[in-house]
């Protein structure tokens, strides 16, 4: 069976959350294509034995004193993480509470509507069914027909999530039940689009997602990243590949940020949709322009939402969009991505082409639909 994990070797461009990245496509800033994470042996770790090293406390740990070991970190957080199978593929999921929640990526769910959940210490799986799923964020949340004995997460605030902090990537890698990698926070606040779907769909494009020297690999999606506190501040969802100038570059994974996990799960534990995305938006459909050369040439609007923020701009079918606040945008994954660094109520100023005109409209960015 395969392993259900975009963070699946894609290559991807990323800049600060200011600026702009896209998948296979350096915009608007220098990016260079990256490539799979430290191939770094993978820690097994179930259960952990017992630290023959007394632990620095959680609180002094990174703050100059040097950890011998994190066992401890790794008994606490591990029968919080769960295996899941699909028809389709493998990934892993964080339990919310103890009704059975479990949160993943939506890329791990995919089109599944029931799943077999394995729990750390049991060792029958156990059937569960889809509570509700937001692709644009790659968010997903499953419930487990019988919850006895779950163990929630403790989620932590990603917004102290800082570049230098130590962290985990807990999952079940390959099909490895219960594996642990160590790494830091390479940097927050990235823009990273992730590659399109077997069937064409294009990926999610996550606005704030959290940059990760600690090896991600296929069936850590949904997995967590968490502290030597053990707090989760993010499920691992991505891992950069590629090279530049004949040379791989290691070390380079992402997370979706803890905040933006409660807040979506949460929508979706509630009602099993997203209510609130807090995600700009144009309010267009859109599709990619291609040039006489066959090369994408901007992104055409297809057509307008009545009342929406384009209609509102004036902007109507068959324009072409050239820039977004200065920036080029050649395809829907540039624009996605420049939209993702903006929030709703922001003005942005487009460059479209009409016709044989250039214009520049401004619009005051809507809010990206619910689910």
């Amino acid at each position: 069976m395969r392993m259900t994990q975009r963070a699946r070797n894609a290559t991807i461009a990323v800049v600060a959350a200011t600026a702009i990245g896209a998948s296979g496509v350096a915009v608007g800033a220098a990016a260079a294509p990256a490539p799979a994470s430290n191939p770094a042996a993978t820690a097994a770790a179930s259960p952990a034995p017992a630290s023959t090293t007394p632990a620095t406390s959680a609180s002094t740990a990174g703050a100059g004193t040097e950890r011998a070991s994190y066992a401890d970190v790794v008994r606490r957080v591990l029968p919080s993480v769960v295996l899941i199978s699909t028809t389709e593929g493998l990934g892993s999921g964080v339990v919310l509470d103890k009704a059975g929640n479990i949160v993943t990526n939506a890329h791990v769910a995919g089109d599944a509507t029931t799943f077999q959940v394995q729990v750390a210490g049991d060792a029958a799986p156990r059937s569960a069914q889809l509570v509700g799923s937001y692709p644009p964020d790659d968010l997903a949340v499953i419930r487990v027909d019988d919850p006895t004995g779950l163990k929630p997460a403790r989620f932590g605030d990603s917004a102290k999530a800082q570049a230098g902090d130590v962290v985990l990537a807990v999952g079940n890698p390959l099909g490895l039940s219960g594996s642990v990698t160590s790494g830091i926070i390479s940097a927050t606040g990235r823009v990273v689009t992730e590659p399109a779907s077997g069937d064409g769909r294009p990926g999610a494009t996550l606005p704030d997602a959290i940059q990760t020297s600690a090896p991600i690999n296929p069936g850590n999606s949904g997995g967590a990243l968490v502290t030597v506190a053990g707090d989760v501040v993010g499920i691992p969802t991505l891992t950069a590949s590629g090279s530049q100038n004949g040379a791989s570059v290691q070390g380079i994974g992402f997370a979706i940020p803890s905040n933006l996990v409660r807040d979506i799960a949460r929508q979706l534990v509630g009602s099993g949709h997203v209510t609130n995305s807090h995600r700009a938006a144009i309010g267009a459909q859109v599709g990619t322009v291609t040039g006489e050369d066959g090369t994408p040439d901007g992104t055409g609007i297809v057509a307008v939402t009545n009342g929406g923020p384009a209609d509102k701009a004036g902007l109507r079918p068959g324009d072409v969009i050239r820039t977004a606040g200065g920036t080029s945008t050649p395809d829907t994954q540039a624009l996605a991505t420049a939209l993702a660094a903006a929030d709703p109520g922001d003005k942005v100023a487009l460059e479209i082409v009409r016709g044989t005109e250039r214009l520049t409209v401004t619009v005051t960015l809507g809010e990206l639909p619910a689910s």
